[in-house]
């Protein structure tokens, strides 16, 4: 059982040999003094030389102040002086009943004098040195809070400890804010040869980017301790390790992340895959103004230089003149080939931004940050671009695949239950076209994945998304003469030819018209006798008890078949002038049909309660 940890009554273990020291049998450590010292921090007359040992007694350290389980991590807190680690560490440790440990303290313990005297007799290198042996030390014992100084995240080793063996939470903080809670204290060794707001931007400079690969961020302002701790509570509740998707092709090969928090933490997550430190932003107005803050201000802690371009939300912005407009926007600033598009916002952004990047100076390195649950689920991955002509969907376009996909499902929490739906055709299409067990986890799980619970949710995202990449390694640019990619366009033929009949005008989400089209076409299988009633039967409850659109009447339009076989006609899916269709032998068992009747289409469209022409009164197409 936990309980928090009493400062009156310390308890110490028997002593651990430590695995850096120097001698096994020696409880002293010994540490070398760096060679660079800080700037300002000079050395006294008297001071050891760089050869002299800093002396580092670990079992003075009180390794046994956590109380939480043993199996459980450690919470580490990180951020500049004057964040209010040490203030909010004990509230929380407190509140979560675990022990609370300033690292600070324990190395001025160990050390037998202050970090002040540590940094003036032997300099800042020796005390990193210890810092981290410290830190090694306590993360060892149970699980506890542990506030760490401002520069020890800095060091690569320490790092690689807290990642292995705790959660790191940067706490952070405005530069006004510290440069007030940091002023007249004289025992911060970095403040007292210059003035605290030079040094604390300079520190800003160079710590941000690197506090910015903690596991949790967590603004701190102005608030008292105990509204701060709440937020921090709030955000180890809801922390998951992102889960990671490699997608692996014979040009290129990519990670799609899957978790909450992600553009908070973009700058740090992107830094190590893109080719320089600048990228142009292109999202549309809506998402801009609820997600383009956090990720300039991630991108601004990593050191990216970042442009912007903002573009109207909704379908008429995937056009040629847009795409005009936005490719002279982005050479207007002066982008170099290594310059990266970042894609903000839902499939229509990512797939014009992405067509931006593919066509400009023959091709830029393109990141994918989608913002809906369809386009985290299918648009993002797989590298395909594009734009809209007065002919149909997506007919200019290109293969360009991205460098990185950051599917952040925090942004979902701020969707309409509608966009939620539309996605969710995406997630159960999957398991129609090749996994029948997904669809049966869909099944039982449906219900919560819409709801948005975190866990449920993420794991319909990573195995739709799985699925989605093993079809494309095999077939990247959908060349396979049977099944490969062209199979992922289950329902879209029927999908498709609804959009363009209504304009792209946003009556009807492309969600939306693939869950109709999903529906259509399992109807046309059973009608060629490729596929059992009883399967058509099963999606089509599932539809309708998720709340999912399933008939054309679901629209509230009306329709004419012939029109909307004359839009099929004008689908780049068309082979030979004659209409292809991806059909299914079953759930889980979707092909390609080269050479479907265009009257077996036709009887379809009218059994689901379509004209026969325009000029005819539409049925609503129910079994009556």
């Amino acid at each position: 059982m936990s309980r928090p940890y009493s400062a009156e009554r310390p308890e110490f273990p028997p002593a651990v040999p430590d695995p850096d020291a120097d001698s096994a049998t020696d409880a002293v450590a010994s540490v070398r003094v760096a060679d660079a010292v800080p700037s300002g921090v000079a050395l006294s007359p008297s001071a050891p030389s760089s050869a002299d040992p800093f002396p580092l007694n670990l079992d003075a350290l009180r390794t046994s102040t956590g109380f939480g389980p043993l199996a459980g991590r450690s919470i580490v807190l990180i951020g500049l002086m004057g964040a209010g680690k040490s203030t909010i560490g004990r509230r929380l440790a407190q509140r979560l009943g675990l022990g609370f440990v300033d690292a600070d303290a324990e190395i001025e313990r160990a050390a037998g004098c202050s970090i002040s005297d540590v940094f003036r007799m032997y300099g800042e290198g020796a005390f990193r040195d210890g810092e981290r042996r410290v830190i090694r030390r306590l993360l060892d014992g149970p699980s506890r809070v542990l506030a760490t100084g401002g520069g020890a995240f800095m060091n690569a080793e320490t790092r690689a400890v807290i990642r292995e063996r705790a959660i790191s939470v940067w706490l952070r903080c405005p530069l006004d804010i510290l440069v007030r809670r940091v002023a007249g204290r004289s025992h911060r060794p970095l403040l007292n040869h210059s003035r605290p707001r030079d040094v604390l931007e300079r520190l800003i400079t160079e710590r941000h980017p690197v506090y910015a690969e903690a596991d949790i961020i967590v603004q701190c302002g102005d608030d008292n301790v105990d509204n701060s701790t709440t937020r921090v509570i709030e955000a180890l509740a809801l922390n998951h390790r992102p889960r990671r998707l490699p997608v692996a092709l014979d040009r290129a090969s990519y990670d799609v992340v899957i978790g909450a928090g992600l553009i908070e933490r973009a700058g740090a997550l992107l830094a190590p895959v893109l080719p320089q430190k600048r990228v142009v932003v292109v999202t549309d107005a809506t998402v801009a103004e609820l997600w383009l803050p956090p990720l300039l201000e991630s991108l601004g802690d990593s050191g990216f230089h970042v442009r912007t371009v903002v573009v109207p939300p909704g379908e008429k912005s995937k056009s040629l003149e847009e795409f005009g407009r936005v490719t002279d926007a982005i050479l207007e600033q002066g982008v170099e080939r290594r310059t990266t598009i970042i894609a903000l916002g839902g499939g229509i952004v990512g797939d014009l931004a992405g067509f931006v990047a593919a066509s400009t100076l023959r091709g830029l390195p393109f990141v994918q940050i989608p913002t809906t649950l369809l386009s985290q689920v299918d648009s993002s991955v797989g590298g395909k671009t594009g734009i809209n002509t007065r002919w149909g969907k997506n007919l200019i376009g290109a293969f360009h695949q991205p460098a990185a996909v950051l599917a952040d499902i925090s942004t979902l929490a701020t969707l309409p239950a509608r966009e939620i739906r539309a996605g969710y055709a995406e997630i159960i299409k999957a398991g129609l076209i090749g996994d029948e067990r997904f669809f049966a986890w869909c099944e039982m799980h449906g219900a919560t994945v819409l709801s948005q619970e975190p866990e449920p949710l993420a794991e319909a995202v990573e195995r739709a998304c799985a699925f989605k990449a093993a079809v494309v390694t095999k077939d990247e640019f959908e060349r396979s003469s049977e099944g490969g990619r062209a199979l992922l366009n289950l329902g879209h033929t029927f999908g498709h030819a609804l959009e363009a009949e209504l304009g792209y005008d946003g009556r009807l989400l492309h969600g939306e018209a693939v869950s109709i089209g999903l529906r259509l076409a399992f109807l046309l299988s059973v009608r060629l006798g490729y596929c059992p009633q009883a399967d058509l039967d099963r999606l089509t409850r599932h539809l309708e008890s998720t709340g999912m659109p399933a008939w054309i009447s679901d629209t509230g339009e009306a329709f004419a078949a012939d029109t909307l076989l004359r839009h099929m006609t004008r689908d780049k899916k068309m082979h030979d002038g004659k209409l292809t269709f991806i059909l299914v032998r079953g759930i889980g068992r979707a092909f390609t049909c080269r050479d479907v009747p265009e009257a077996a289409v036709r009887a379809v469209l009218i059994e689901e309660g379509c004209a026969s022409d325009a000029l005819q009164t539409p049925d609503n197409g129910r079994p009556k």
